[in-house]
């Protein structure tokens, strides 16, 4: 039997690869990543399990992720799988779950594909990252939600206890 995970993440900042890069420390076996991103021809009977995570940014997944999970949705269920998506609204408690987070509601909406185990962490706010635009935007949402607008310094929001406790349960599938 293969313990290879396949792993299929979709990220704009790095921080969605930063957490599978934890889970990756965590969890037994060897992790094959592919950018769901560039729509990757995947032969899924090399997999013992199947590790999916994806960002969000301005209240979206990348456009390739609902695609690929639908187009792939028979092959992803015949293995052990989750998905976990990155967020910055995951910062508050009542939208850090899977089951009171918009965006996952969201994916739940778009997907033919209902992952056996689901993850909602709090991603980064990268303002030494973003061009002036995107600066002006974030700070207009971080400002109307409550979040810092403090561009002179980067916060990473990941709560790496939610990640390790979310590779123990990803790890018993």
């Amino acid at each position: 039997m293969t313990t290879k995970t396949l792993v299929l993440y979709s990220s704009v900042d790095g921080q969605t690869l930063k957490i599978i890069e934890r889970i990756n420390t965590l969890v037994e076996g060897e992790f094959k990543l592919f950018d769901i991103d560039k729509n990757p021809d995947i032969a899924f009977d090399e997999y013992a399990k199947v590790l999916i995570g994806a960002s969000i940014r301005y209240g979206n997944f990348r456009s390739n992720l609902i695609e690929y999970v639908n187009t792939h949705k028979t092959q992803i269920d015949k293995l052990p799988n989750a998905f976990f998506l990155v967020c910055l609204t995951a910062r508050k408690p009542e939208k850090s779950l899977p089951s009171n987070n918009t965006y996952m509601a969201k994916f739940n909406a778009l997907s033919d594909w209902q992952p056996r185990l689901k993850g909602v962490f709090a991603g980064a706010l990268l303002y030494s990252r973003y061009n002036w635009w995107q600066t002006l935007l974030i700070q207009l949402i971080m400002k109307m939600t409550g979040g810092s607008t403090d561009k002179s310094k980067d916060i990473e929001l990941t709560d790496w206890s939610k990640v390790e406790s979310f590779s123990k349960d990803f790890s018993d599938l």
